[in-house]
């Protein structure tokens, strides 16, 4: 394991598909953990006035780590009501979208309607689906970064802790307490908070490790 980037798609060195393999989780077990998002660079957004003020920060990015949570559903054949939040994170800050509020709600659909900033995460597939049912919209611009480092030789889905592995040499942290637990709450714990920022944050730091040409930022 390196932790220096993949070759780029573009490199006659670039290797073929499925020829690099993907950290396990004992490999990334041995590593030192990776800086993380404190509370203080942590906004949480609930309203349309706060939304408003977030807006104002993420227009001057041009690209954004995204992700989103939802209730997980415990029951066969229970259907999802999310997301309930949605996460958004620049290099600095990030903000953390409860949908409760319609004029939140709103907002945040604006944003990942803009074109011309790039939404990376991973895993994103099903939150697409969920935003278009829920919001209303179809998210512009997204980035899959799983897509990105299969087009770059890796055999399988890396999700953000391989990726942080590979950049970064560092163990990416996640709690699955806080992973399943009830992201529909009104009041949201500080470690719910914490692990959502993080997520999106991360996927932005790999995307611009990555270095990804302007032309393939859409995959």
């Amino acid at each position: 394991m390196t932790a220096s980037p993949p070759p780029s798609r573009n490199s006659p060195q670039h290797p073929r598909a499925g020829h690099l393999p993907t950290p396990d989780k004992d490999q990334i077990a041995l590593l030192e953990p990776f800086e993380r998002l404190g509370t203080d660079r942590i906004t949480l957004v609930s309203t349309a006035e706060q939304a408003d003020k977030a807006c104002h920060v993420l227009a001057a990015a041009s690209a954004w780590g995204f992700d989103t949570e939802s209730k997980p559903t415990f029951v066969q054949g229970e259907q999802s009501d999310g997301p309930h939040i949605v996460q958004l994170a620049t290099i600095d800050t990030a903000w953390v979208f409860q949908l409760h509020d319609p004029g939140c709600r709103a907002r945040v659909a604006e944003l990942l309607a803009l074109r011309g900033v790039t939404k990376a995460g991973f895993g994103l597939g099903d939150d697409t689906k969920r935003i278009q049912h829920k919001l209303g919209v179809e998210p512009a611009d997204v980035l899959e970064l799983n897509t990105v480092f299969r087009q770059r030789g890796y055999r399988k889905d890396m999700g953000v802790k391989g990726a942080v592995a590979v950049l970064f040499n560092k163990r990416f942290i996640k709690s699955k307490k806080a992973a399943t637990s009830n992201w529909a709450n009104a009041r949201l714990t500080e470690a719910q908070l914490v692990y959502a920022a993080n997520d999106a944050w991360a996927a932005l730091r790999v995307f611009n490790a990555l270095e990804i040409p302007a032309a393939d930022r859409t995959a």
